[in-house]
């Protein structure tokens, strides 16, 4: 009897993690694991950070070499695009045409990057998604001083400003709202960093682009500047578009599927019968906040490949497809409720967060030490802690605040909590 594979979609952290604990849970049948990109799995956060900088090169931004990869048995397909997935019979198409029959897929295949109409074709113009849109940047920066415009001021665009103001670039930042990062982590946090952006030198602008100005390059057109809707301009040698990101669902037009914001899946990760889902695709409920949530961070994407394996290999086993080892504890679904965590480096400061920091309809935030941008922030949400966060404080001080937002806590509780913690850190 030929033994269906399990396949991997999405060949980044979240896939060559669900590939290992595929096979650490017992899968030893045929594994596929499925890429887009041309490369061996590798690390996105370092891209708009040490890769962009040029502290790193590409290869230690690898996850795994094909050394590494090999005790795996990999049927591995780079370069190779899925288009379409038939949920009741777990059926695969490529983008050559191959249908592959599976016994089991985990999709992992991550966010693509939002572009604006007016950029398509035109030179200097980039988003940072990939190692391609990082390297095609880190070369353009590197041919001399250039005049940056970063359009959006989440965490990617203010990342990359920080980078590039810190290899001499003259940065403009443009933002929706006032504060960088305001979504994410609320205006206090905010407005630290929009102190310490203004102090390196990068120019903070709110606005929204209206149009791009154009010269002449050869027969190409080249951005010469940005226009925003109130008439100001800003010129421009480059521009980076940090605008967000969609979730890649879009070749998931099976309506057995959710795939509004993600793709939609239960507490234990799956879409449905035997199609499970794993890092930023993924929009899961999470039990122990009792909503949905999707989560566009690195060590999430680790932890919920692990799971998403996990619980799949152990729906199989039911199923009959995974044999049990005699005298061996069956293996059961159990629900991914991790501590969501997320971290952002800018220049000198590290900011850590905990729980959920966004959404949040209170938040309380404590400078504790103004010009080394030290500070905590307690995020609420319906009369409880659901989130805290960090910037430029020591370890030990950080597990503590963990401490206080594993569970959902009452409000006040959690803020004498966080308050006994930042003063033993401080006093």
């Amino acid at each position: 009897m030929t033994i269906r594979p399990i396949a991997v979609v999405g060949a980044s952290a979240a896939g060559i993690t669900a590939a290992e604990a595929l096979r650490r849970a017992g899968w030893d049948g045929p594994l596929t694991l499925i890429g887009d990109e041309p490369h061996l799995p590798y690390d996105r956060p370092p891209l708009s950070k040490q890769l962009l900088h040029g502290a790193w090169e590409p290869a230690k931004l690898l996850l795994r070499t094909e050394e590494q990869l090999a005790p795996l048995g990999l049927d591995l397909r780079l370069g190779t695009r899925a288009t379409g997935l038939d949920v009741a019979t777990r059926t695969l198409t490529l983008d050559g045409g191959e249908r592959l029959a599976c016994a089991g897929v985990i999709i992992a295949t991550g966010v693509a990057a939002r572009t604006l109409p007016a950029a398509d074709g035109l030179v200097g113009v980039f988003t940072l998604r990939t190692l391609d849109d990082a390297l095609a940047l880190r070369d353009r920066l590197s041919e001399g001083a250039r005049r940056l415009v970063v359009v959006g001021n989440g965490v990617l665009g203010c990342e990359a400003a920080a980078v590039a103001r810190e290899l001499g670039h003259e940065v403009t930042l443009v933002g929706r709202e006032p504060v960088p990062m305001a979504a994410a982590v609320g205006a206090g946090i905010g407005e630290l960093l929009a102190e310490e952006h203004r102090a390196r030198g990068v120019r903070l602008v709110t606005g929204e682009v209206a149009e791009f100005e154009t010269v002449a390059d050869g027969s190409a057109a080249r951005v010469g500047g940005v226009r925003l809707a109130d008439g100001s301009r800003h010129p421009a040698d480059l521009v980076l578009l940090a605008i967000g990101s969609e979730p890649a669902v879009g070749w998931l037009a099976d309506p057995a599927l959710d795939t509004t914001d993600g793709l939609g899946c239960d507490a234990y990760c799956a879409a449905a019968p035997g199609i499970y889902a794993a890092g930023d695709v993924a929009r899961w409920e999470h039990p122990g906040h009792g909503r949905p949530l999707r989560f566009e961070h690195r060590m999430n994407a680790t932890e919920q490949a692990m799971a998403a394996a996990r619980n799949l290999v152990a729906e199989l086993t039911a199923e009959g497809a995974v044999a049990t080892a005699e005298g061996a504890e069956p293996q059961e679904r159990r629900p991914f409720a991790p501590v969501p965590y997320f971290w952002s480096d800018q220049y000198g400061l590290k900011l850590q967060a905990y729980g959920l920091t966004s959404g949040a309809d209170e938040v309380e935030t404590t400078v504790l030490d103004g010009e080394a941008r030290r500070a905590v922030a307690l995020y609420g949400r319906d009369g409880l802690a659901v989130g805290v966060l960090a910037c430029a404080l020591p370890p030990r001080q950080i597990r503590a605040l963990r401490a206080v937002v594993a569970t959902p806590v009452p409000w006040e509780e959690a803020r004498d909590r966080v308050r006994a913690a930042t003063a033993t850190a401080t006093g």
